[in-house]
C-alpha cells in the first residue's frame, strides 16, 4: 500500500480525490499568502492557475464626488421629511463617485504542461491536499510505472515549488509554458533553464514578472520558443517566483534573486523549511470530533463524502476537515507582508471576476478574519491592519471632501490601494459610511485577545479614535433628540414605507447604530487603559447616551431600521440588525433575554422566507445560533453550509466562489465550542448532540488565554486554560467546576454558573467537573 493511502487510513486532514479536476471548482488551492495556485492534476495536460496578490488592474483613484459636500444636508432633509424617492434620486447623482467602480484583482496567468506519451489510460490515480504540510500531490500509474507530483507555495522562500518523479528511467518528457490569454504580454528565455513571463495591468496598473526555472535529474532541459522543454528525465524540480511593481521597482530582478536563492537550497531543503514554517502555525489548534451514530466515512474520497452529506448523512469527520481547511486557507492567503484576503482570498481565475474580487467591507472582508484570533492565527490578521493603514489617508480626504468631517471614513468596498470613496451605483449598497468603523474594531479585537499594550497604544487606538471622530461629527440629531447616522443604508436591504414606496437610504439604521455603540465603547475602554484623552472619553460617553439601542418590532424581531418598516425581501441574505449579537456583544443569550429571543425570531423569519441561501450568509447564521447557545440549530446550518454552499474542493459556493463562507464557517464551528465575549469565557456553549465526544486544543480566548477542551457524552470532562497575562478569569459553564493549578486547588468561587479566580501569567489551570478525580 502506498504512503498516500496509509495517510488516509490515519485520518489525517487530507482532501483527496480519485480523478483530476475537470473545472476550477474542483482544483486544489495552494498559497504562501502572496503567491497562489490552483492544482488541477490532469495527467497529459496539467494546469496550474496562478495568482499573485498585487496583480490588480488599474491604479488608485481620486474619485470622491466634488458635489457631495453641498448636497449631504439636503439629502438628510429629504429623508427626515419622508421624501424617499427624491432623496435617493439626489444621492445617486451627488454622492456616487466617478468613475463608479474600482478595478479588479486579476489572475497572474496559467502554467500549462504537455506530457509526451501520457494519453494512455492510467491506474491508481489519486490527487490530494495535505493540510498538515500544505503540500498538494498527484499519483498515478502509467504503463506499469509510478508517477508522482508534489506542489507547494513556500512562505519561507517566496517561491512555488513543483517536483515530478517517476520510477520509469527517462520517463518524464514534457513542455511547460505560461499563458495569460487574452492578455499575454510575452515570455522570454533566460539561459537554458529559465523562462520569464512579462505583463502589465493597464495604463496606471502594476507591471509584473513571473519566472520559471527547471532542474532535472537523469535528463535534459532547454528552452524552445517560449517553452521549457524537459526530455527523458527521472525527476524534475520546477521553481516559480512572481513579483510586481507594487512592491519592487524592478520585479524581474527580485524574481531572479528568489529563484537563485531557492535553487541554491535544493528541493528537499525547500520542502523541509516550508513544512517547518507552516506546520507550527497550523498545528496550534487540533479538533477531534466523534459520533457513534455517524458512518465511518474517512476512507472515502472527499467529494464522495460531500455527496453523502448532501444526501442527508452526518459526517463529523468532514466537519473537522472543513474546520481545518478554513485555517489552512487563511494561512495560505494572508500572511505578514502579504495583501489582505480579498473576496476570493488570493485564488481567482477571471480577468473580470464577480464584484471585481475586491475587499467588500460591509461584512465579507471582516468575515475573512473571524477565525484569526479565536483559531490561534493572530499573525494572519496583520495584512488586514496593513490594508486599514493604506485606507487611513484616503479616508481622511473622503471624510473631509464628501461629508465635511474630520476623522476617517470608508464605504462598502476598497482595493489594493485602499480607496475609500462611495463606490458603485446601486444605492442599496454604496452609500454606507461605516466601513472604517467596523474595520477598526478588528484592531481592538486583536488587542483583546493578546493584550499587547504597545499595539493598542501605537496602532489600534489611534485608528479607532479617528474612525470614532468621523462618526461623532457625521451624526445628526433627529426629531426625537437621538444621534443618528445618515444618509446610510442597512446593507443591502430595502424597506417599504407605509405608502408602499420601497426605500434603501435612511437615517440611523440599526447596524450603523450598533457599530457606533461598539466602537465608542471600545474607544472609551482603550483610552482608559492607556490613561489618555479624558475629554474625548467624556464626549463619547455623552454621545452613547443618545444613540438608539436595539428595539423589538411588531413581529417580535430586532428592528432593522429606526421605524418598524416592512422588509422588501424578508429572506434577505444580509442580517445586519443582528450585528449586536455577532460579532457585537450588545445582545447576550443570558443577560439580555428579551433581545436574545427577538434575535431568534429575526433568524426564524429570515430563514422561513428563504434566507441563508448564500455561503457567507449561512456562515453568519451559524455564528448567530452559536451565540444564542443553540447548538443543534447551529449544527443544522453547518450541515446546510456543506450540503448547499460547498464545491467539491470544499471552497465556498456563494455562488459563485467567495472565500468568506469558508472562514465564517470555520469561525462558527469554533464559536460553538468556545466563546469569550461579555467579560466571560463560555465552555461548550453550543455543543450539538451529534458531537457527543470530542476535544479541541489551542483555541484562544479574550484576555490573553489559550484553552483546551475535552468532552464526553455531551458534557465537559476537562478544560485546560493557559494564561499569558495576570487577571481575573470568569468561566461560565452549565455544570459546576473546580479549578486546580500545579495539582493544587486554586482559590476560586463558583456561583450561578460562573467560576471566578485570579490567574497569574505563565500558569496553567485545569478545570474539571466538581467531584471529578480527573485533572
Amino acid at each position: 500500500m502506498s504512503s498516500l493511502h496509509k495517510e488516509a487510513e490515519l485520518n489525517r486532514p487530507v482532501l483527496w480525490y480519485e480523478q483530476p479536476a475537470s473545472r476550477w471548482q474542483e482544483a486544489l488551492p495552494i498559497g504562501n499568502g502572496r503567491l497562489g495556485g490552483m492544482i488541477f492534476g490532469s495527467v497529459a495536460q496539467e494546469k496550474i492557475q496562478l495568482n499573485e496578490d498585487t496583480v490588480w488592474y488599474g491604479g488608485p483613484k481620486k474619485a470622491n464626488n466634488p458635489d457631495a459636500l453641498n448636497y449631504v444636508p439636503e439629502i438628510r432633509r429629504l429623508l427626515f421629511e419622508g421624501k424617499q424617492q427624491e432623496a435617493e434620486h439626489l444621492s445617486r447623482m451627488a454622492l456616487m463617485s466617478a468613475p463608479k467602480y474600482l478595478h479588479p484583482y486579476q489572475p497572474l496567468g496559467d502554467l500549462l504542461f504537455y506530457f509526451l506519451h501520457h494519453d494512455q489510460k492510467t491506474a491508481a490515480y489519486r490527487r490530494e491536499l495535505d493540510l498538515e504540510t500544505a503540500i498538494a500531490g498527484v499519483r498515478y500509474e502509467l504503463d506499469g510505472y509510478e508517477y508522482t507530483r508534489e506542489y507547494f507555495s513556500s512562505a519561507a522562500d517566496h517561491v512555488m515549488a513543483i517536483r515530478l518523479k517517476t520510477n520509469k528511467p527517462g520517463g518524464l518528457t514534457f513542455g511547460v509554458h505560461f499563458m495569460r490569454r487574452p492578455f499575454d504580454g510575452g515570455t522570454k528565455s533566460i539561459g537554458t533553464d529559465t523562462i520569464m513571463m512579462l505583463g502589465e495591468c493597464g495604463k496606471e496598473g502594476v507591471e509584473f514578472r513571473a519566472g520559471l526555472r527547471a532542474a532535472v535529474r537523469g535528463g535534459t532541459v532547454k528552452t524552445i520558443g517560449d517553452f521549457l522543454s524537459v526530455e527523458q528525465a527521472d525527476e524534475v524540480t520546477l521553481l516559480l517566483a512572481a513579483n510586481t511593481t507594487f512592491r519592487y521597482e524592478d520585479p524581474e530582478k527580485e524574481v531572479l534573486s528568489q529563484l537563485d536563492s531557492a535553487a541554491a537550497k535544493g528541493y528537499e531543503q525547500l520542502r523541509r523549511d516550508h513544512i517547518a514554517d507552516y506546520a507550527e502555525k497550523f498545528g496550534r489548534v487540533r479538533l477531534e470530533l466523534s459520533s457513534p451514530s455517524a458512518p465511518a466515512a474517512s476512507g472515502s474520497p472527499t467529494d464522495v463524502r460531500l455527496d453523502k452529506v448532501q444526501e442527508g448523512e452526518d459526517d463529523p469527520g468532514l466537519v473537522q476537515l472543513y474546520f481545518d481547511y478554513g485555517r489552512y486557507l487563511l494561512l495560505s492567503c494572508s500572511r505578514p507582508g502579504s495583501i489582505a484576503a480579498n473576496l476570493q482570498g488570493i485564488w481567482n481565475d477571471s480577468y473580470t471576476p464577480p464584484w471585481e474580487s475586491k475587499f467588500t467591507i460591509n461584512i465579507n472582508t471582516q468575515m475573512n478574519y473571524w477565525p484569526a484570533e479565536l483559531c490561534n492565527l493572530a499573525e494572519c490578521h496583520e495584512p488586514l491592519f496593513d490594508l486599514i493603514d493604506k485606507m487611513l489617508p484616503n479616508g481622511r480626504v473622503t471624510a473631509r471632501d464628501v461629508y465635511g468631517c474630520g476623522g476617517f471614513v470608508a464605504h462598502h468596498n476598497t482595493n489594493l490601494w485602499g480607496d475609500t470613496h462611495v463606490e458603485g451605483i446601486p444605492v442599496s449598497a454604496s452609500i454606507w459610511p461605516l466601513g472604517a468603523g467596523w474595520l477598526s474594531l478588528h484592531l481592538w479585537e486583536h488587542y483583546r485577545y493578546g493584550l499587547d499594550r504597545e499595539f493598542l497604544a501605537n496602532r489600534a487606538y489611534p485608528i479607532m479614535k479617528e474612525a470614532a471622530q468621523f462618526l461623532l461629527e457625521y451624526m445628526v440629531e433627529d426629531a426625537k433628540g437621538r444621534l443618528v447616522t445618515g444618509p446610510s443604508i442597512s446593507p443591502e436591504n430595502k424597506f417599504i414605507l407605509p405608502d408602499g414606496t420601497a426605500g434603501n437610504i435612511c437615517m440611523g439604521p440599526a447596524m450603523d447604530m450598533q457599530i457606533v455603540h461598539t466602537l465608542f465603547t471600545a474607544c472609551t475602554e482603550a483610552a482608559a487603559i492607556l490613561n489618555r484623552d479624558e475629554d474625548f472619553r467624556r464626549e463619547l460617553t455623552t454621545a452613547l447616551e443618545r444613540i438608539p439601542k436595539p428595539e423589538i418590532g411588531k413581529y417580535g424581531q430586532v428592528m432593522e431600521w429606526l421605524e418598524d418598516y416592512e422588509e422588501f425581501d424578508p429572506g434577505h441574505r444580509h442580517i445586519s440588525q443582528l450585528f449586536a449579537l455577532h460579532p457585537g456583544e450588545m445582545i447576550h443569550a443570558r443577560r439580555t433575554p428579551e433581545l436574545a429571543q427577538a434575535a431568534k425570531r429575526t433568524l426564524e423569519r429570515r430563514l422561513s422566507n428563504g434566507g441563508g441561501h448564500t455561503g457567507w450568509s449561512r456562515a453568519w447564521i451559524i455564528n448567530f445560533w452559536a451565540r444564542l447557545g443553540e447548538g443543534d440549530t447551529a449544527y443544522d446550518h453547518v450541515k446546510a453550509l456543506l450540503a448547499k454552499s460547498t464545491y467539491p474542493n470544499l471552497l465556498d459556493a456563494h455562488p459563485p466562489f467567495q472565500i468568506d463562507g469558508n472562514f465564517g464557517g470555520a469561525a462558527g464551528i469554533a464559536e460553538m465550542l468556545l466563546q469569550s465575549h461579555g467579560g466571560e469565557i463560555s465552555l461548550l456553549p453550543a455543543l450539538p448532540k451529534v458531537w457527543p465526544d470530542g476535544s479541541i486544543r489551542g483555541l484562544r480566548a479574550r484576555g490573553g488565554l489559550e484553552v483546551d477542551l475535552q468532552w464526553k457524552q455531551g458534557a465537559l470532562s476537562q478544560a485546560v486554560i493557559r494564561a499569558s497575562h495576570s487577571g481575573v478569569v470568569r468561566v461560565y459553564s452549565k455544570q459546576p467546576l473546580q479549578v486546580h493549578c500545579g495539582g493544587q486547588a486554586a482559590a476560586s468561587e463558583y456561583r450561578e454558573g460562573l467560576l471566578v479566580w485570579k490567574a497569574e501569567a505563565g500558569r496553567v489551570y485545569v478545570l474539571t467537573p466538581s467531584g471529578s478525580k480527573d485533572e
